[in-house]
């Protein structure tokens, strides 16, 4: 007895260490004795010592997770012993249910994990795990501290049926989990539903920890059972798209009861908010239960008791201030929509005034835009998709949208011109700079907008005047305050991202010409202001105005540019009156002048830089355009001054940030896209306009001729490395890149080569360069089709794999460098463990975990060891001396694995060479002694290259076994 408390006493410390533990040592060790644990024979013995009479919480919660793994195994435990383990917990947590909710949710586990793994085992003619709700109800016939864990457990068997373990089989886990579904699923949702009705029964008292507790297991248990994968969807629990419920159809008299959806609702309405929004989230489940349950009548019924309970939500929206409640409330709406059709919806008796509750609560929750952002997207996309549905609607009941929807959009363009001057004055977060979360609001938004279009271009118009006047004066004032100009400039950077929207709105609804012609009247106002911003140049710039200008162009060229125009579209007319702006061809000029102003005057804001070469790019794909394009006289200058003297982001200075430069790639995919219209096989064109690579590479080779200026040099090289990447993508034709080829070979590859020898360790230098290469060796279009009579297909795979191998061997030697660094390090400090030593010098604390790491994962070194004897033997190894180096360190430490590594290559092969094979591994470490001094390295380096050469004439000798089926990865 005295061994086994001594056992638990020291039990019960490794848990303190491993749970409470600050000590990363302490905790690595506690983690290694306690893996060993859980492998050891006394395994279920200790876990029983831990749970009977451990003294603190963290004792049972060790034993707890130590069952949990050793009943998981891919091994199972013998059934007998696995109904012990399951009868032991049962009866452990009945007679101590006042454990730390953590233990018992542990424990419960266990339970769960043992009767999923054995759901389909017999004992004595019987599935002896399948009796798990008998045994629960004993449970619910105990005080509420049993009642709870009864509930628990359901909850985590529910929970663990319907869990993917990737481990195992998917075809078992789908055969348990259809099984699960098809015998007790129904039982243990109808049992939570009866539990949740007695509960509602009885006064509800908030301050009842045991009541809540109670109604917040209940009510996971429903939702476990509601969100169970029905149809082996495995769907990523973090999308909300897959909004269908795949409920079986012999669930459907649980559907077709009122009583079942009343009894949620009043839930929501009678418990606490932390409880309510689980409430909610059941009825989001009910809401998307799949249409076919029903028949027409029934589904009919069904959708009236849905909006019954919406329409008693909205007119007590109390509960809809907490932030979990609205955003769940929000999720419900947007599956109304999701799962019934607006012809639907209509014909429900209280629809008139819901949809109104429906729309007042929208505008409210706009209105409040920094209060659950998150939310927003839900009640949009139920706003979206009814509107979308509009042209569908078959019935004569009105719906009403045409009265709602503009005040949505109202509601939407005047809260985010409101949040602009709060935001800069208070220092909040901008929504602006989410850009996804604003983009995908705004996609859902063009759709609503289109409903009464009129109105909404009226606002806009109106919006878009009044404070595009106001900026005009604050710019023509005396004072010109900051502050007031940035706020103006917020809200206008939020009109033109609405404009661009609106005008891409055309493509996902019917348009008229009255449209177009309202497009025409709010693209005029943007186009004005971008005169209006360029004015100021280059002393004032703001950044979200040019970013929201970028997008409004590239909605309007995806709408009103390219083939897809009806050149006769309404959209020019008012654009002709005003800016003599008067078809698709005078647009791509405004385009281009645009784009050389941002790339002139805006080269330090990366942000608009990058989206600005987006677009251009974006414009340079499609032949139609590219002809158009090459006739405007800003391509032409774009052309012929490709400089950082014209365009300074092209420039090397400090002001840029290497990541900066990466945008390059895509000007220079453009700027050859436009030069391929017209290159044909003009060389000297060609030449012309690789002008300025060419006197960059010229100052490159000058600089590696004398004492170099390095970071002067690397820059540019990254440059040019990524300005060529652009290039080479661009030229498709086999002419075009012959010329590209002519060019580069061989001065400039060089150059590159040298590169990659002198910065090797920098992949913000290699990383450019071996992508161009990569680039330059791909075949798109047939382009490296070289004639029978060139050497160039020879030439480019002599080029690129001198680079490779070049880049292997550096890095190589490099790793192995720093290899035998640390080897070195540990062979000081292990191999002298033990020793005493005049100074004991004190060791680091990053010098402890790497010795405790290395302590306790032994495998890693010898894995190394293995490769490097791997490397020796059977590779061509051009780097003897450097992987020498650490080899010697990894032989001294791990001797014995050494030995074995030997023992294996030796009696792999025949009988009459083991003796030769034997001779050359003693001859390796001939006169070697145990210490990594010079000296001993160098006699070590000098054995190892007569060992290559032996080892490489005995294996290839006639009756040696194949070293390529050698395996030293052990």
């Amino acid at each position: 007895m005295a061994l086994r408390v001594q056992s638990l006493a020291e039990l019960e410390v490794l848990c303190n260490h491993l749970y409470e533990g600050t000590d990363l040592a302490q905790r690595m060790q506690a983690e290694k004795v306690l893996l060993e644990l859980i492998d050891s024979p006394e395994c279920l013995s200790q876990c029983q010592l831990l749970l009977e009479q451990g003294t603190t919480s963290y004792a049972q919660l060790l034993a707890a997770t130590c069952l949990s793994k050793l009943v998981s195994r891919a091994s199972p435990l013998p059934v007998e012993q696995r109904i012990d383990i399951r009868n032991y917990i049962l009866n452990y947590v009945a007679s101590q249910p006042k454990l730390a909710p953590f233990v018992i949710q542990a424990l419960v586990q266990v339970i769960a994990k043992i009767t999923k793994l054995g759901w389909f085992e017999v004992l004595k003619d019987q599935l002896i795990f399948r009796d798990i709700i008998a045994d629960v109800k004993k449970f619910l016939q105990g005080t509420v501290d049993h009642y709870i864990i009864g509930v628990m457990i359901l909850s985590e068997l529910t929970q663990e049926m319907n869990l993917v373990d990737y481990s195992r089989p998917s075809a078992k886990h789908r055969k348990i989990a259809t099984s699960f579904r098809d015998t007790s699923l129904k039982e243990i949702l109808m049992l939570a539903c009866s539990l949740l009705k007695e509960l509602l029964a009885k006064p509800l008292t908030l301050q009842d920890q045991q009541q809540q507790s109670l109604a917040m297991q209940l009510l996971k248990l429903v939702l476990n059972c509601l969100n169970f994968d029905f149809i082996g969807n495995s769907a990523d629990e973090s999308a909300d798209d897959l909004c269908t419920v795949q409920i079986p159809t012999n669930w459907r008299t649980i559907f077709l009861e009122p009583e079942t959806l009343d009894l949620f609702f009043d839930l929501y309405h009678s418990l606490p908010p932390m409880l309510s929004q689980l409430a909610l989230s059941c009825l989001v489940q009910f809401a998307s239960t799949r249409r076919s349950l029903f028949s027409n009548p029934e589904r009919a019924k069904y959708l009236g008791n849905l909006i019954k309970g919406v329409k008693q939500i909205l007119e007590n929206p109390q509960g809809l201030s907490d932030p979990g409640n609205y955003h769940e409330f929000c999720r419900f709406l947007a599956r109304l929509k999701t799962n019934y059709q607006l012809g639907e919806l209509v014909m429900v008796k209280d629809y008139p005034e819901v949809i109104q509750l429906i729309a007042n609560f929208t505008i409210t929750s706009l209105q409040h835009w920094e209060f659950a952002p998150n939310s927003v997207h839900y009640l949009l996309t139920l706003w979206q998709r009814m509107v979308a549905s509009v042209p569908f609607v078959k019935t004569a009941e009105p719906h009403l949208l045409d009265t709602y929807a503009p005040e949505i959009t109202k509601a939407y363009i005047t809260s985010r011109l409101e949040c602009v001057p709060v935001v800069i004055r208070d220092g909040l977060e901008d929504p602006l700079d989410d850009a996804a979360t604003v983009f995908q609001q705004l996609e859902q938004l063009c759709t609503v907008s289109r409903c009464e279009y009129e109105k909404t271009c009226t606002l806009l118009v109106q919006l878009f005047d009044q404070n595009a006047q106001n900026y005009q004066k604050l710019l023509h004032s005396s004072s010109r305050n900051p502050l007031e100009i940035t706020v103006q400039e917020g809200r206008l950077a939020w009109l033109v991202y609405f404009v661009g929207t609106f005008v891409g709105g055309r493509l996902t609804y019917t348009s008229t010409d009255e449209h177009d012609a309202m497009d025409g009247e709010l693209s005029c106002r943007v186009f004005q202001l971008i005169s209006l911003m360029d004015a100021q140049l280059p002393q004032s710039s703001n950044e979200k105005v040019e970013l929201a200008i970028l997008w409004f162009l590239d909605q309007f060229r995806k709408t009103y540019v390219g083939d897809q125009l009806q050149h006769t579209s309404k959209v020019y007319a008012r654009m002709s009156e005003v800016l003599g702006i008067t078809d698709d061809n005078h647009v791509l000029e405004t385009f281009m002048t645009k784009i050389v102003t941002n790339l002139k005057y805006r080269g330090r804001c990366e942000p608009v830089i990058s989206r600005t070469l987006q677009f251009l790019n974006d414009l340079s794909v499609g032949y139609s355009l590219l002809k158009k394009l090459v006739k405007i006289e800003a391509v032409k200058f774009m052309l012929q001054n490709h400089t950082s003297k014209h365009f300074p982001f092209l420039g090397i200075s400090d002001n840029y940030s290497l990541s900066d430069l990466r945008c390059r790639t895509v000007f220079y995919t453009a700027l050859t896209r436009l030069l391929m219209v017209d290159l044909g096989e003009d060389e000297d064109e060609f030449e012309n306009f690789m002008l300025p690579l060419t006197v960059s590479f010229e100052s490159v080779t000058q600089i590696f001729s004398s004492s170099f200026e390095q970071e002067e040099a690397k820059r540019m090289l990254i440059g040019l490395a990524r300005d060529l990447r652009g290039i080479a993508f661009a030229l498709n034709t086999k002419t075009s890149y012959t010329m590209l080829f002519d060019w580069i070979y061989p001065a400039y590859i060089s150059v590159l080569q040298r590169a990659i020898e002198l910065w090797y360790r920098e992949p913000a230098c290699t990383t450019p360069i071996l992508k161009l290469m990569a680039e330059f060796m791909q075949n798109r279009s047939q382009r490296l089709n070289f004639d029978v009579s060139s050497p160039n297909g020879i030439l480019l795979f002599r080029e690129a794999s001198k680079m490779i191998c070049t880049y292997d061997t550096i890095v190589s030697s490099s790793c192995c460098a720093s290899l035998d660094y640390i080897v070195t390090y540990l062979f000081k400090h292990l191999a002298k463990e033990g020793k005493k030593t005049l100074r004991c010098r004190e060791i680091s604390q990053d010098g402890q975990r790497l010795l405790h790491f290395m302590q306790q994962n032994p495998e890693i070194l010898q894995q190394m060891m293995s490769i490097l004897m791997n490397t020796i033997i059977f590779e061509d190894c051009r780097n003897q001396w450097s992987v020498s180096r650490p080899l010697l360190g990894l032989i001294l430490l791990n001797e014995k694995y050494f030995s074995e590594l030997r023992a294996t290559l030796i009696t792999s092969q025949p009988d009459n060479r083991r003796e030769v094979l034997d001779h050359c591994f003693r001859n390796l470490m001939e006169g070697v002694e145990q210490n990594l001094l010079v000296k001993n390295r160098d006699r070590f380096t000098q054995n190892m290259s007569v060992f290559r050469r032996d080892m490489a004439e005995a294996l290839r000798s006639e009756g040696a076994s194949d070293p390529g089926s050698l395996d030293m990865m052990s």
